[in-house]
């Protein structure tokens, strides 16, 4: 009886400890499942399951026929965990001397030895995130990850690769102001385009979901909460970039010439008001022009003489006056109060028409005429400036318009000499492009479009939204007003301060604009501390305009400020480049020399292809070649081959292929293709030779 209730008595404490201990267990359970489920699943995320964001890439901006202006390339900043628990002495010793020579041969920054002490000093520190080096391009990547030690991966080898994407500007600095930038740290900033079109261009981020592997390595984990990225869309610019590099390069000469501060160029489709080109450059502490400030949209300046057009119109307008009136500018100065307006001209014009007081830029002229028809009512000479939509922004979609000012009587600045003084362009403020607009729409036949700088937004190479040509007014003045404005424009060039723009291929028609410099309460200085602004705006062929351009060079230097000389030369050199790339084309002698000729073109491409084809036209080249790719030349009765390189890293020349065959071969060289036009391919973008990433889009565009 004694053993039994020993038995049953121990029995019970089992028992008993048994239940105490399942309900630990269970309260245990209810705990963690309730009280403490937030804890453990963060816990579980952060250790086990572990939440990443995918970046989407970022939208190209491109020219209007497709070439990149602006594009993003893969970068990486490379790490090492020095400490990695999966990396053997064994691996380390046998390998450390090998990885330090290859970082210093593909890195350089340090030599081997200098590599190796880094290195293994960081290894003695336990560092776990060693930064070896940021913006690593891709290519590089793929050989660190063939060095030893690091080609054990990241959790053998330590080596830990982090992606970022760069914005790259394939043409440098060409509108480099135009195409903008972000910057959106704490003093964020949104430039150009890039800043205006930001959500369309950023796409959205996707989410994975990785988990952690015993040893430490992290496996994506399919199918979960996984979101793919959305890669951000296209826009598609006004920028013609072959006409850029001229107005960049024109300007820039200039701004040498004339030892500058700065200047701007801008050239505009005067039907649809398409900015083809817009070139803004300073002088930098280097000693060389960049494109650092936007002052074609930014800068508010007196535009001095160029503002004469509008005034006049307004006169022409209200018919208080005509062209053909006669003006007496006496011996080329006038005092208004305090204030002695001059000509150029030292002993004046006399008496000239209103024609001709704007073809000579007549100072004295422009001021008595507009103080005699509107001295005692000064407000209706400003409210037809106003109805002329000059004292309004244009509103273009790029952030950092200049404000325009026009002075209105009873304006605490507004004085007796306000009237003579804005008649020829002070006291007024306008930006060139606000200028350039005002005269893109006398050249348009009086309808005023607002600037445009980005025609469409793409995706995949399908257009998905379209922005069309805006007109602010139509028409800005009568017909009367018009015709007669465009043959004074005329008569600059054909008579007055312009002549020196005057050639025999296409006629010009503008205005010139010479202005004295304001500094802040200093006024405008006198005798060598005076400062100029040199401007030319105007438009082509006259008869039938197609393009407007305005030219401002700000602070020439070297003894030669007048408009003509600084800025026209620059606006010829560009319109001279359109009129030779753009109108009456002769070809009729090279469809003469193809006539002439019983040797087909032949093109570039596959040479198998390429020999098929002229032995079924009983065509022999003169030597057979041995490249698998190929150009093609017609000399005399026969063809001559040249091979074409095919780099990895380095954009293939596909010039005079088809499209099959261009598509092909880029593809095949890792990249992806947009294309547009039909034929064969006339350009491509980036330039062959370039050195780029693969992944990225090479853009070729063809003709017949």
């Amino acid at each position: 009886m004694a053993v039994r209730d020993d038995i049953v008595f121990r029995g019970g404490i089992l028992y008993f400890v048994l239940a105490f201990v399942a309900i630990a267990i269970l309260v245990r359970i209810l705990i963690l499942q309730t009280v403490e489920r937030g804890k453990w699943s963060e816990m579980s995320d952060k250790y086990v399951y572990q939440t990443t964001e995918i970046p989407a890439d970022r939208g190209d901006i491109l020219t209007y026929d497709g070439r990149l202006l602006a594009s993003s390339v893969p970068y990486y900043s490379i790490y090492m965990d020095t400490k990695s628990t999966g990396m053997s002495e064994y691996t380390w010793h046998r390998g450390i001397d090998g990885l330090s020579a290859g970082l210093a041969k593909y890195l350089g920054v340090r030599s081997a030895a200098a590599w190796k002490t880094v290195i293994t000093d960081a290894r003695k520190r336990g560092d776990r995130y060693f930064l070896i080096k940021r913006k690593v391009d891709y290519e590089t990547l793929k050989k660190l990850r063939e060095l030893p030690i690091f080609r054990e991966g990241q959790y053998k080898g330590g080596l830990i690769a982090q992606a970022e994407n760069k914005r790259i500007l394939p043409n440098n600095e060409l509108a480099a102001r135009t195409i903008g930038y972000l910057n959106l740290g704490e003093k964020g900033n949104r430039v150009g385009i890039e800043g205006a079109f930001d959500k369309e261009l950023a796409g959205k981020n996707g989410i994975a979901v990785r988990q952690r592997l015993t040893g430490g390595d992290w496996i994506t984990v399919e199918g979960v909460r996984n979101i793919s990225s959305r890669d951000g869309n296209d826009i598609i610019t006004t920028i013609d970039i072959d006409l850029q590099d001229v107005a960049s390069t024109a300007l820039a000469n200039q701004l040498k010439k004339h030892n500058a501060h700065h200047g701007c160029a801008v050239v505009m489709e005067v039907a649809t008001g398409d900015i083809r080109a817009i070139a803004n450059l300073e002088l930098g502490n280097d000693g060389r022009y960049h494109e650092s400030y936007n002052y074609a949209i930014g800068e508010s300046t007196e535009p001095g003489s160029t503002f004469k057009l509008p005034v006049l119109m307004a006169a022409l307008e209200e018919g208080i006056v005509d062209t053909g009136d006669i003006v007496d500018t006496g011996t080329g100065s006038v005092r208004f109060y305090n204030k002695i307006i001059r000509d150029t001209r030292e002993e004046g014009y006399g008496k000239i028409t209103v024609k001709e007081i704007f073809e000579n830029s007549s100072n004295v002229g422009t001021s008595k005429l507009i103080t005699k028809l509107y001295g005692d009512r000064p407000k209706d000479f400003v409210d037809r400036l106003c109805g002329m939509m000059l004292n309004q922004k244009l509103d273009i979609r790029i952030m950092g318009e200049g404000t325009p000012l026009l002075r209105y009587p009873g304006d605490k600045l507004w004085s007796g000499i306000s009237l003579p003084m804005m008649s020829h362009g002070y006291e007024v403020q306008m930006t060139p492009l606000q200028i350039l607009t005002f005269y893109n729409a006398v050249a348009n036949d009086g309808k005023m479009v607002k600037p445009r700088f980005v025609t469409a937004v793409s995706r995949n190479g399908k257009i998905i939204k379209r922005y069309n040509p805006e007109v602010i007014i139509n028409p800005v003045a009568s017909g009367s007003t018009i015709r007669k404005a465009r043959k004074m424009m005329e008569g600059v060039v054909e008579n007055g301060t312009a002549m020196n723009l005057k050639n025999n291929n296409y006629r010009i028609a503008g205005k010139t604009g010479t202005a004295q410099i304001a500094k802040g309460s200093k006024g405008y200085g006198s005798g060598s501390g005076v400062s100029y602004q040199a401007s030319f705006a105007g438009y082509f062929p006259a008869e039938n305009p197609l393009y407007s351009c305005i030219v401002v060079v700000n602070a020439p230097s070297n003894g030669v400020y007048y408009g003509n000389q600084v800025a026209g030369s620059v606006f010829t050199e560009i319109s001279d480049k359109i009129y030779a790339s753009n109108f009456y084309r002769d070809i009729r002698k090279s469809y003469a020399d193809k006539a002439a000729s019983n040797i087909p073109e032949a093109g570039n491409g596959h040479s198998e292809d390429i020999n098929k084809v002229l032995g079924r036209l009983n065509v022999k080249p003169r030597k057979v070649p041995r490249d698998e790719w190929v150009k093609t030349v017609e000399r005399g009765d026969t063809i001559l081959y040249s091979g074409i390189s095919i780099n990895r890293g380095l954009v293939p020349d596909v010039r005079g292929m088809s499209l099959r065959d261009a598509i092909y071969l880029l593809e095949n060289s890792g990249y992806r293709v947009r294309y547009s036009g039909m034929g064969k391919v006339i350009r491509q973008s980036p330039e062959h030779g370039a050195r780029y990433f693969e992944g990225q889009v090479v853009s070729i565009e063809m003709n017949m």
